[in-house]
């Protein structure tokens, strides 16, 4: 302790590969469900779609949308450093996909390959992409260990695109469709359940994929939202802003998952979320904000689906089960 009397941990590096024991079976699953990371060091909204995406007789690790230039984005993954190997796959997967923003994560980079994607940023149009990305892992102490991803080689000026490209979404084409269909979900929310939420409709354009709404079960909240790979999602989401907590309230409904499904009235998805803080439990189904023929739809399914997670979970009494300080 130093003389500000503030307690500091110390920061320890953590081998990726003790995370995870296989690149295809592990990584690549964890990081189709947990892009936030990626997308942070990358500065854009990154919307996986698949994983193991096939290109001819190969298969691309991920592919989905860099949702802020709004371009195709594909990624490579290695557990190991970068080989040649895969600077030939990577450019054969975005010529086969049409990719864009390319993303090439591997544990280390040999010089001559963050050199070779230099000089492909140079040498491509303008609207390509390529990046080396450095996946690390760091823990405090006995805290479980967090990814961090590094980045390593990026196009120039690609913070400047950057910030155009986000300019440019308030002119998005889904923006306004979140905005008009919240709306009209909230609508029915006045007519039908005003007590889930205080929001009415015109108080607030809501322009983004969620809506967020209270919950009983403190520390969570209970939300809307329209997931990536095109489908919709009800969830209870559990952030209380501590990780024991949050773990705890997890457990406690998790233990329970037999009685919360029986009166949900179908399976449910119980989500850890790992490397992140928070988790969910869920109800998806398919649908895309763009289908907009199938609003009424949508608005009907996240109304009965919302009536029946509240019911189930008032029916196991959550709050009265946990030992929450």
């Amino acid at each position: 302790m130093g003389e500000s009397g503030v307690q500091l941990g110390t920061l320890e590096r953590v081998d990726p590969s003790s995370l995870w024991n296989h690149e295809a079976h592990d990584f690549t699953p964890w990081l189709l469900e947990n892009a936030e990371g990626l997308a942070d060091a990358l500065g854009i909204e990154v919307e996986f779609e698949a994983a193991e995406h096939r290109v001819g007789t190969f298969s691309l690790d991920l592919v989905g949308r860099d949702a802020t230039n709004d371009t195709i984005l594909m990624v490579e993954n290695q557990l190991v450093g970068t080989d040649h190997t895969h600077l030939g796959q990577i450019l054969t997967y975005a010529a086969g996909t049409g990719a864009s923003t390319i993303v090439w994560i591997a544990t280390s980079f040999r010089e001559e390959h963050r050199q070779a994607l230099d000089w492909l940023n140079k040498e491509t149009g303008k609207g390509t992409h390529f990046f080396g990305v450095v996946v690390e892992a760091f823990r405090i102490g006995d805290s479980p260990p967090a990814p961090h991803f590094k980045v390593v080689a990026q196009p120039n000026e690609w913070q400047k695109v950057v910030r155009q490209a986000a300019q440019g979404q308030k002119e998005s084409t889904k923006s306004p469709l979140y905005a008009k269909f919240w709306e009209a979900l909230l609508e029915r929310l006045v007519e039908e359940e005003p007590t889930w939420t205080r929001r009415r409709p015109g108080d607030t354009v809501l322009s983004e994929n969620w809506l967020d709404m209270p919950s009983k079960v403190r520390g969570a909240s209970l939300n809307f939202s329209f997931a990536r790979g095109g489908r919709l999602r009800n969830e209870l989401y559990i952030d209380s802003g501590n990780q024991e907590e949050n773990d705890r309230i997890f457990e406690a409904i998790a233990s329970q998952k037999a009685a919360v499904e029986q009166a949900y009235g179908g399976p449910l998805e119980f989500e850890p979320l790992e490397g992140r803080r928070a988790a969910r439990i869920a109800d998806y189904t398919d649908g895309d904000v763009a289908e907009k023929d199938r609003h009424e739809e949508f608005i009907a399914w996240f109304l009965d689906s919302g009536r029946r997670l509240r019911s189930a979970l008032a029916d196991i009494d959550v709050d009265a089960s946990l030992p929450l300080k």
